[in-house]
């Protein structure tokens, strides 16, 4: 499957501003800063398990199945259900506070999400 893989994140852009903009408290945003989260998606079909460990040993993980509503939990963990779409071979989410996607590019998990006029991209390289 496309999406299936650990990936490890290679760069960021807009980090500050937007985990600003989507209220992470100031100790968490620096935590994070330099940390190199390792993301996990396995898919089978359109079924999804996507994963996130970030600093500090927090963890996230959705389950979810393309074009149907699923129970998911945002960065910050709040709860909130939402359908998540596949559009042009990228996975798309609309987050309460901001929309989100995700495609394979080159081999490289490209996530993008956006919130008031912020665009926050993550490029995670494929390590296993």
């Amino acid at each position: 499957m496309a999406f299936s893989g650990k990936y490890e994140v290679e760069s960021e852009e807009n980090y500050d501003d937007f985990m600003k903009r989507i209220g992470l408290p100031a100790d968490v945003i620096e935590k994070g800063r330099n940390f190199k989260i390792v993301t996990e998606v396995l898919q089978n079909g359109d079924e999804f398990t996507w994963s996130q460990i970030y600093a500090a040993g927090k963890s996230m993980c959705n389950t979810f199945v393309i074009g149907k509503e699923s129970e998911m939990e945002t960065i910050g963990g709040k709860k909130f259900k939402a359908t998540v779409q596949m559009e042009g071979g990228k996975v798309v989410a609309n987050f309460p506070n901001y929309h989100h996607t995700a495609e394979i590019v080159g081999g490289k998990l490209i996530e993008t999400s956006t919130v008031g006029g912020v665009t926050f991209k993550r490029i995670s390289k494929k390590v296993a």
